[in-house]
């Protein structure tokens, strides 16, 4: 992967990387800002403001305006918010470069923020956290975090509540744009078929408005835990969603690279641990996989399957009992080979979009402030050795570590409680 990197005066940072055998560009434009960010009462404020951006501008001051002129362009355009980033992307053909960076960098400089469009908005996002209600895949995944961080902005939910989001006002919003939206936290990456002098030049000048200073700074996310945790949310679905796992570490750990090792044995393919027990062998469940997730002050290892109601205590014991056996036996040496070989196969299907570049390098820059290569990473996963990934299980596979959520029927924590600590 080839790019370059440039500072601007003004304190943004930009990535351009070329990509010759390609006719699309992505582009993307990633703040450091999130739900984490957020106070209780203004929960959601930083998913309302990325809605609101595409509401109108001082030069597209239409309703529906901005939708438009991209669809024109025949792009693929969407925004994201996460508990510490937000991100705002364009795909489109690289012809027409110039005037989705014009889009862009107008919606996040020059924003209306109508009133009437706001409560517009309001209701939409009021009909998405119903929608994510709907959704119980998602809802385990929020129990989860509601478990390990509790009432905290790292345990509330990005979407905000409604009884949050109905309360946030124009003046809100403005002020939180106004705190986030600096020259210093953000980062503008470009891949795909554009030369590089060119690119810098145009974001540069796109950019110059773009207001400076430094952003406010999160609060740091409190942990504790003594004992094994659960908790459940009712409601009424065909199958049970669990989610199972434990406290590891932050995208800053050194570690995390064994850590990923450990997590494609686990639940990282066709191949991995869960997806053998329980679905091949047992026939619990069509979907289970193990994920982890690293923040900038916490990280966490989850497994993730929906199975019948009744099959949630076998279900869970033995994903325990797969946990229990990395730190009791550990991994064999085939099995390192093999996931190494899985993600040296996957980065290189990944990295042949503009869009994975892209992500890939933002995201890098973002937190990093620098970005190492796709081979400087490989190469850190190449070294990990069989005692690395011992001492991660040995560390992280204990009782007073491990978290069980789940969406379905069930309201007895304490059998559940029992199962986790056989870990």
């Amino acid at each position: 992967m080839k790019f370059k990197r440039k500072n601007f005066s003004n304190g943004l940072r930009a990535v351009v990387a070329p990509m010759k055998d390609t006719q699309a560009i992505t582009l993307w434009v990633l703040f450091g800002t999130g739900s984490k960010y957020e106070t209780k009462r203004l929960n959601g404020i930083s998913h309302f403001l990325e809605h609101l951006f595409f509401k109108g501008t001082k030069h597209r001051p239409k309703p529906g305006q901005i939708n438009q002129e991209l669809d024109r362009l025949g792009a693929q355009s969407n925004a994201f918010t996460s508990k510490e980033f937000t991100g705002y992307y364009v795909k489109a053909a690289s012809k027409h470069f110039d005037i989705a960076l014009d889009i862009v960098s107008d919606i996040l400089i020059e924003p209306l923020f109508k009133k009437e469009e706001i409560e517009k908005e309001r209701g939409v996002i009021l009909q998405e956290i119903s929608m994510y209600e709907d959704d119980p895949r998602r809802q385990a995944a929020e129990i989860f975090e509601e478990l390990l961080y509790g009432d905290q902005p790292a345990g509330w939910d990005t979407a905000g509540y409604p009884t949050t989001v109905k309360n946030i006002m124009r003046e809100d919003i403005v002020k939180y744009k106004g705190s986030h939206y600096l020259t210093s936290n953000a980062v503008v990456v470009v891949a795909g078929n554009i030369e590089p002098g060119a690119a810098f030049h145009k974001i540069e000048k796109a950019f110059s408005k773009m207001p400076r200073g430094n952003k406010l700074q999160k609060s740091k996310v409190k942990e504790a835990q003594s004992r094994p945790q659960v908790k459940f949310k009712k409601k009424d679905v065909d199958q049970t969603h669990i989610r199972l796992g434990v406290r590891s570490y932050d995208m800053f750990d050194e570690r995390r690279y064994a850590l990923t090792v450990l997590q494609t044995i686990l639940g990282g393919n066709w191949s991995s641990r869960l997806w053998t027990e329980l679905r091949e062998k047992r026939g619990l469940t069509y979907y289970v996989r193990a994920f982890q997730e690293h923040y900038t002050d916490t990280g966490y290892l989850m497994a993730a399957a929906g199975v019948p109601h009744e099959k949630l205590p076998e279900t869970a014991k033995k994903i325990v009992e797969i946990l229990r056996s990395f730190r009791t036996k550990g991994v064999s040496e085939k099995e390192i080979k093999f996931a190494k070989e899985y993600i040296r196969g996957s980065m290189a299907l990944a990295f042949e979009s503009t869009d994975e570049v892209a992500t890939f390098l933002a995201t890098q820059e973002l937190f990093y402030k620098k970005i190492l290569t796709p081979p400087e990473v490989l190469a850190k996963i190449e070294r990990v050795q069989r005692n690395d990934i011992m001492k991660i299980a040995r560390d992280i596979f204990r009782p007073e570590k491990i978290n069980l959520a789940a969406i379905g029927p069930h309201n007895d924590v304490r059998i559940y409680e029992k199962i986790l600590a056989q870990l």
